[in-house]
């Protein structure tokens, strides 16, 4: 019948909010978790199986680092600390999915062999004592770490940000720690266990950060207008976690501000600008520009309402494409343990917006 329908017609029955009603758009983007985190799970297992004590040759590790890389280990070591609490505050959240709340368990479990592995390197550093690092590890415990938005789709925008920050964060600690430091004081400066701790940790956070990236695609496809205030609220107010609980953050923000780590230029080049270009998002201005003009107006028929310029904001249509490769990606494991026989996740295409085509992207 659809094929018969003059192109004006077939467009408002396309575009025909009845089409998906929330609960429908909620029970897709479940589906999408629970196919992503079980990909996800068969994953890390086969490639990223690596213990905190055992995987790192810890004996060889340098005992004369300088100051400002002690200080940057420590500062790694604190954060992380709260990885207990990161986990529990994040699996209650989202506790009523099965896909979000099981890959929190898991990103949990990952996190807590970060936290491992940055003591160890404190520790074998030679230059904090075992009772120094128990006496700093209560200091840090006494307090408790808190979710920075009290909804879901929020927490889950902010960890895209949280997670890149964090890899960018270990990936350019790797950079000095393999000599190649261009800040005077840093230069020279080598340790290839220190260097590969902070890589492997970095890969996993990589990892972190697709997945999320992935979960924020698909609210961003059934629900952009939402999605997108959700990302203009988060980075309006971004700020690494637990930099109010580390009792000495501004010590270590400065060191690892000074040793070119990070700061707020690698935060607007190397975080936001490739989180933006992963999600299809033009710019800052653009999003807030896009926000700011979105308005209701009413249809054809004047009995149902759609947002204007809101398309304008991001690249609908890169979206789409990288929605519709995760679908693929998941179907493909489906496929290989046996699911597609019995329960097969299928992409559902949304209805409600303008169909626009995009070049592919690499994520």
């Amino acid at each position: 019948m659809a094929d018969i329908l003059p192109p004006d017609m077939l467009e408002r029955a396309r575009t025909s909010p009845a089409l998906l009603s929330p609960a429908e758009k909620d029970r897709l983007i479940e589906r999408g978790f629970l196919g992503l985190y079980r990909w996800y799970a068969a994953r890390s297992q086969e490639t990223r199986n690596w213990n905190p004590d055992r995987s790192f040759d810890w004996r060889a590790m340098r005992q004369d680092l300088p100051p400002e890389v002690i200080t940057v280990l420590q500062g790694f070591f604190a954060v992380e600390q709260y990885a207990p609490d990161f986990t529990s505050n994040l699996v209650h959240l989202v506790r009523r999915s099965h896909g979000r709340s099981h890959f929190q368990l898991r990103w949990g479990s990952e996190e807590e062999k970060h936290a491992d592995a940055w003591e160890n390197a404190v520790l074998f550093s030679g230059q904090r004592s075992p009772q120094w690092i128990a006496e700093y590890k209560e200091r840090l415990k006494s307090q408790t770490w808190e979710l920075p938005f009290p909804d879901a789709i929020h927490n889950l925008v902010y960890t895209v940000f949280q997670e890149r920050a964090t890899q960018l964060n270990y990936l350019n600690m790797m950079q000095i720690a393999q000599g190649k430091s261009t800040r005077p004081h840093l230069a020279g400066v080598s340790d290839p266990v220190l260097a590969k701790v902070a890589q492997t940790i970095a890969v996993d956070e990589a990892a972190h950060y697709n997945f999320f990236l992935e979960g924020v695609r698909l609210y961003l496809y059934y629900y952009p207008e939402r999605t997108l205030e959700a990302i203009k609220n988060v980075i309006g107010q971004f700020s690494m976690p637990a930099s109010q609980l580390v009792p000495d953050w501004d010590a270590f923000f400065e060191t690892v501000y000074r040793a070119g780590i990070y700061g707020p230029r690698e935060f607007q080049r190397d975080v936001l600008q490739v989180a933006f270009r992963n999600l299809g998002i033009e710019s800052r201005k653009a999003l807030e520009e896009g926000i700011r003009k979105t308005r209701e107006v009413p249809d054809f028929d004047g009995g149902n309402f759609k947002t204007t310029a809101i398309w304008d904001t991001f690249d609908y249509g890169q979206v789409e494409g990288d929605v519709r490769r995760l679908h693929v990606k998941i179907q493909d494991y489906e496929k290989d343990i046996g699911f597609d026989l019995y329960d097969p996740t299928e992409f559902v295409e949304n209805p409600e917006v303008p169909r626009q085509t995009s070049k592919p992207t690499d994520n």
